[in-house]
């Protein structure tokens, strides 16, 4: 056998040995695999979680060390994975949602997330326009702000309140039977400034937050 063939199999033996010695090593993946992150000790997450000062879900929302922020902290303590940040964008759609279904008089679409005492607050001033025989128009032009005003837990009972301050904009007019504008402007858009509070169980099978004030 010549020189050459001997070290050409020779090569390709050392080859085959280091493939081999390589995918036993590192293993092989058929198909997408997701890189996976580095996970961070135990009780650094608690700490984040507990002390309300290092979660950045927190801190964007509440002054650290504030009464808000331990308030927060206790509630993500009960539910780990509640976010302040994903509230708040859900906060500001029920805040259209509702706010337009009580200019049309139908609460039916969003009676679920009203509080018996509000529900029926709001209902009595539909059935009021009615028994009047006025009509409401409106559109909403748009949130303007939503932050969060006031965070309360009450451990003993695992009740959460969440404040929002919401600034929207919209045009509303309240005609008579006659069709005359009596209160707004049909052509005119005004600012709409509330608190409303939304309350919840930490750690209940139901996600749905109510709407339990408003001001």
């Amino acid at each position: 056998m010549s020189n050459p063939l001997l070290q050409l199999l020779v090569l390709g033996a050392i080859a085959v040995f280091l493939i081999l010695r390589l995918r036993g090593v590192l293993g092989t993946r058929d198909g997408f695999e997701s890189p996976r992150l580095p996970e961070e000790p135990a009780q650094r997450k608690r700490f984040e979680v507990i002390d309300g000062d290092a979660d950045n879900d927190i801190t964007d929302h509440a002054e650290p060390g504030s009464a808000n922020a331990k308030a927060l902290a206790e509630m993500k303590s009960v539910e780990p994975q509640f976010a302040v940040g994903p509230f708040l964008t859900g906060a500001k759609s029920a805040y259209e949602m509702i706010l337009m279904a009580f200019e049309r008089g139908d609460l039916s679409e969003v009676r679920a997330f009203l509080a018996p005492p509000v529900a029926e607050a709001f209902e009595t001033v539909i059935a009021d326009r009615q028994a009047r025989n006025l009509t409401t128009t409106a559109e909403f032009l748009g949130t303007r702000e939503t932050a969060l005003a006031e965070a309360e837990f009450n451990r003993a009972t695992g009740m959460a309140e969440l404040s929002v301050r919401f600034v929207g904009e919209m045009i509303v007019a309240t005609r008579d039977a006659e069709g005359n504008v009596i209160e707004g402007d049909p052509k005119a858009a005004r600012k709409q400034r509330d608190v409303w509070t939304f309350a919840r169980h930490m750690g209940a099978a139901d996600p749905n937050w109510q709407l339990v004030a408003t001001a």
